[in-house]
């Protein structure tokens, strides 16, 4: 399941710390046969001129007849780690941005909650379109335009914040604006890279590498930005991200995909056909089932108690310190999963999932900070490691026709939920104390772990490619 970016402080994706029973002539069980090809393709050369393209679906071939994804660090797969670097860094830079132009403005405390709950609503909201729509456009396409909006929202808001105090509406609707860009952008990410690598996994652990390095470094770039410059200058660095995503995605130069030129049935018709997609396989609905509980009742109090509790005890400072241990686990996590290869991906992933336990207890228990570090450090690389594997298993077992609404039913719903769970974090601490509902997390955590070591469909899906 795609974790919201929580460590950029906004839900992307991205992250935050997730998808047999009908077989197609394309897609084999999901117990048994490898998956077809998912990786780069072979391109024939073919003799006379060749057939007009456009430019916003798929560019023509650098040299007909190779491979034009051989290998991890090919051409299209190094021009989509930069964007998709970049546009993490610029993500993590808005909270920033925000809380210092809404604040030095003499705006409100809550101005900047709202601003930021503007963001997520329309991400939330239409990211299920946005899946549909990479399906019938191609996620290239969707992602070219995502970054398109994104950029022209963030542009306004540099030169709003740079030249006056911009009015609230303004600041909310652009908000609102960069959310249906990232509702556009996200889905196509999981059908992306299998197409730019044919080694998905390690494409995955290296994408997340570089997302917990980004979401440790956007802040810290930002903040310095706003000491010696101001609120707009942030926001004109954001939209350069955009701008260097965009046209990183316009520059890959990606085979056809077959189902590229399929017939398609109406907007709702597809919206239908991805559920049936989701319900035909027990392993994927299983897990998402199973996080929503999971992202409600762990990864969403989480949060709000480790910033509280830790900045009580420990300074504001602490907490930063700690948040980076975080995200350094993150690396160290996504490193193991460039080495490791287990045939029961689902299960191994699940396997590290305890160690977020550690946490919450260890939090819970008031424990000195270097043992909290430590906690944090287990967990980073713990969710790390369970996201590539699951992103891994979703990108080799889902038929690449569905996948970018299957992926979109993903975020919505892990969004939502963990949306729910820090809401609700605040008046049940108040009600039933932060340590007690640390330790109800931790139970829940060992509670999904069993259920997803449990059940078989989950337990025995095979890596892709073993029999």
């Amino acid at each position: 399941m795609e974790k919201p970016t929580e460590r950029a402080s906004i839900p992307d994706a991205a992250c935050d710390p997730r998808t047999s029973p009908t077989a197609t002539p394309t897609l084999p069980s999901t117990s048994s046969s490898a998956p077809p090809p998912l990786g780069p393709q072979v391109l024939p050369a073919t003799p006379g001129p060749p057939a007009p393209v456009d430019p916003l679906t798929e560019l023509p071939p650098l040299d007909a007849g190779r491979p034009v994804g051989a290998g991890l660090w090919n051409r299209n797969f190094r021009y989509f780690f930069v964007a998709r670097t970049v546009a993490l860094f610029g993500d993590g830079m808005i909270p920033v941005a925000l809380t210092a132009g809404l604040l030095g403005a003499g705006r409100p405390a809550s101005s900047v909650g709202f601003a930021l709950a503007a963001w997520m609503g329309p991400l939330a909201v239409f990211v299920l379109f946005g899946g549909v729509l990479a399906d019938r456009f191609t996620p290239r396409r969707m992602m070219i335009i995502a970054d398109a909006l994104r950029l022209g929202g963030a542009s306004v808001l540099a030169v709003a914040f740079a030249t006056g105090n911009p009015p609230l509406w303004a600041v909310y609707a652009l908000s609102s604006v960069a959310g249906v860009g990232a509702a556009l952008f996200q889905p196509g990410v999981a059908s992306t890279v299998p197409r730019v690598s044919t080694d998905v996994q390690r494409a995955n652990a290296v994408l997340r590498v570089s997302e917990a390095l980004m979401t440790m470094a956007g802040p810290a770039f930002a903040g310095a930005l706003v000491g010696i410059a101001s609120a707009g200058a942030v926001y004109a660095a954001n939209a350069t991200t955009f701008a260097v995503s965009g046209i990183c995605l316009f520059l890959m130069r990606l085979a056809p995909a077959p189902h590229d030129d399929a017939v398609r049935g109406t907007f709702v018709s597809e919206l239908a056909d991805g559920w049936r997609e989701f319900r035909a396989r027990s392993w994927l609905w299983g897990v998402i089932a199973v996080w929503t509980v999971y992202g409600f009742a762990v990864l969403g109090p989480m949060l709000p108690l480790t910033a509280v509790l830790v900045t009580e005890g420990h300074g504001s400072g602490a907490y930063g310190m700690l948040m980076a241990v975080n995200g350094a686990g993150s690396v160290v996590g996504g490193l193991l999963a460039l080495r490791l290869r287990p045939s029961h991906p689902l299960a191994a992933g699940a396997v590290a999932l305890p160690l977020v336990a550690v946490s919450l207890v260890v939090l819970a228990l008031g424990m000195p900070l270097p043992v909290l570090a430590a906690g944090q450090l287990l967990a980073g690389g713990a969710a790390a490691f369970w996201l590539v594997m699951w992103s891994t298993t979703v990108q080799t077992h889902v038929p690449p026709e569905a996948l970018n609404r299957l992926h979109a039913y993903d975020v919505a719903g892990s969004l939502l939920m963990v949306a729910a769970g820090r809401a609700l974090a605040g008046p049940v601490a108040e009600a039933v104390g932060a340590p007690e509902l640390l330790v109800a997390a931790a139970v829940i955590n060992m509670g999904v772990v069993a259920v997803l070591l449990g059940a078989r469909p989950i337990r025995g899906l095979r890596r892709a490619g073993l029999a």
